[in-house]
């Protein structure tokens, strides 16, 4: 970490570093959580979800970036096994052995609801001590938080065609 920053920052480094790390272990899983449930996702609307899966991904794996980056600013090394993602992070990797793309969708909601966790404890540590590292959580943060609430309207949305076809069959 440079000398200025060092200077004016009122975070405990060490705890911080830490908290990245978690969050960037995170992510990795985040995102092959995506990717994977993509590949192979079946049921309703699965195109639509697909293509959101794969964005999803692509965001998750920025955000792995922006915490790698931002980890080696601060003076860490960001975790380089990929095998300790599993024990490092919190927010789980669940695979998807039951590929229903409503399972998909409950798979991924309760993980970006984690992440929104994750990233409002980083933006409280670091509020008024470290702008860069707050600025860079509010805008995960804000980005986890959309997600949260796409993957809910694509289960409204599932949820509202399977009752909607219950009912024209009943006619």
């Amino acid at each position: 970490m440079g000398q200025v920053a060092q200077k004016i920052s009122k975070v405990d480094h060490n705890e911080l570093l830490k908290t990245l790390n978690i969050a960037y272990a995170e992510e990795w899983l985040a995102y092959y959580q995506y990717w994977i449930g993509a590949q192979v996702a079946v049921g309703p609307m699965r195109v639509s979800i697909i293509e959101e899966f794969m964005e999803h991904a692509k965001q998750e794996l920025d955000h792995a970036s922006k915490l790698a980056t931002r980890i080696i600013e601060l003076g860490g090394t960001p975790i380089l096994n990929p095998n300790e993602f599993e024990q490092v992070a919190s927010c789980r990797y669940e695979a998807p052995t039951e590929p229903y793309i409503m399972n998909l969708l409950k798979q991924n909601l309760d993980a970006e609801r984690c992440a929104i966790v994750r990233y409002q404890q980083i933006c409280d540590m670091t509020f008024g001590k470290d702008y860069a590292t707050f600025k860079m959580a509010a805008d995960i943060l804000k980005e986890e938080l959309e997600h949260e609430q796409e993957i809910s309207d694509f289960e409204e949305d599932i949820r509202q065609s399977v009752e909607l076809g219950s009912s024209t069959q009943s006619i």
